[in-house]
């Protein structure tokens, strides 16, 4: 690919993890702002803006750059042969500083300081376990739903994020750019800078499992497609 075309799929991969983070850290603040206090309403109010703006994304983006917006995308695409090595830094550098400015964005709307940095504690085996099967169960879906019914990607990942918020105890980060943007909000979204590294080895090792797992299960194209 030429270096236009990769420009034009990192800016992509820039934005559309950017939109993201602007919606995980705008919306909950709004819903922190709108909930009284009540933590279920502030979460389901972060929820349902999340999922949506990642179907939006995804059918805006995707005809350009694959709408990965996640570096633990991008590693197992690159290892599964679907995006070139050498690719695989620009993407990941274009997901973090787009997540990390639409971090910014999100505070420059509700009038907060820009730089902060969160002091929100999620740590803990429980929250580590629940990082690893966000992401497995999110690499699964999009490594299957990908090779069955591409048409339906963003309604999957997005219906997949909305439901992790909730059956994962850490309301599923899944995400390495997303999660090191979060650590700069001190917000509802947040998360401390120092539990930020095991969020990422635990999203990390999940995304592998889970598409080794649906890669298995699937089976060779060409033993399914001679059935």
């Amino acid at each position: 690919m030429s270096a236009a075309t990769l420009l034009r799929r990192v800016v992509a991969e820039a934005l559309g993890t950017g939109l993201l983070v602007t919606t995980v850290v705008g919306s909950g603040i709004m819903a922190e702002q709108l909930a009284g206090g009540n933590v279920a309403i502030a979460l389901l109010g972060n929820t349902i803006p999340t999922g949506a703006i990642l179907v939006v994304l995804i059918l805006a983006l995707g005809p350009i750059s694959g709408a990965h917006f996640n570096p633990a995308v991008s590693l197992v695409m690159a290892a599964r042969g679907e995006l070139v090595w050498r690719d695989l830094l620009p993407y990941v550098i274009a997901q973090i500083v787009g997540g990390c400015l639409g971090t910014l964005a999100a505070h420059g709307m509700f009038e907060l300081p820009l730089l902060q940095l969160a002091t929100k504690i999620r740590t803990g085996p429980a929250q580590w376990f629940a990082e690893f099967v966000a992401t497995f169960g999110l690499l699964l879906t999009i490594v299957a739903v990908v090779r069955f019914r591409m048409d339906a990607v963003p309604f999957a990942v997005g219906l997949y994020i909305t439901a992790a918020y909730w059956f994962t105890a850490s309301t599923s980060f899944a995400n390495p750019a997303v999660t090191m943007a979060r650590a700069l909000t001190n917000t509802f979204a947040g998360i401390a800078p120092e539990h930020v590294v095991i969020f990422i080895m635990a999203q990390i090792a999940g995304a592998f499992a889970g598409a080794t797992l649906i890669g298995w299960l699937m089976g060779p194209r060409e033993s399914r497609s001679a059935r």
